[in-house]
């Protein structure tokens, strides 16, 4: 089970490095607006991610309560 541990904190990490990376991308976005080539609309992005769960209902909430848990245990 030692393997399945080191697999585990792999995608840990690697989903606080994402989650770092999108707050840089935020506060990046906020600097310096939309003219940034390399990032895109990253706030518009999530503002549709967001919508297309709310559009879904339940289920779209429950995939929203789920995702907040993800990043929110430690």
């Amino acid at each position: 089970m030692e393997w399945f541990d080191r697999a585990k904190m792999m995608v840990v990490k690697f989903t606080d490095i994402g989650v770092a990376l999108l707050a840089l991308a935020i506060i990046l976005q906020l600097l310096f607006g939309n003219n940034t080539q390399f990032l895109g609309d990253v706030a518009g992005n999530i503002m549709n991610f967001v919508k297309a769960f709310g559009g879904q209902g339940l289920v779209g909430l429950v995939a929203i309560g789920v995702v907040l848990y993800i990043l929110n245990r430690k």
